[in-house]
């Protein structure tokens, strides 16, 4: 294993610690969960670049199925319609 140090905001750094103890896991634990579990909502590919576009879908533990930054003409159509209201 690698160490290395991060620097969290303090109400951050207060409800991961709550959220360890609850669960009786060391803080250490939870952050390598949470690493994990955000690296799968990452798109597959070189780079993080996605093949095909794919509706970015919120998954519930945050993050996204593809980058949002990269459906741009989805965004603009999106604001369009909501516009119009």
């Amino acid at each position: 294993m690698t160490r290395t140090q991060v620097q969290f905001p303090d109400p951050l750094y207060k409800k991961m610690k709550a959220t360890a103890e609850q669960r009786d896991w060391s803080l250490a634990e939870l952050l390598r969960r949470a690493a994990e579990a955000y690296l799968l909502t990452l798109p597959d590919g070189e780079d993080g670049e996605v093949e095909h576009w794919q509706l970015p879908v919120l998954k519930p533990s945050g993050g996204y199925v593809c980058d949002p930054a990269n459906v741009g003409g989805e965004e603009v159509a999106i604001f369009e319609r909501l516009a119009g209201e």
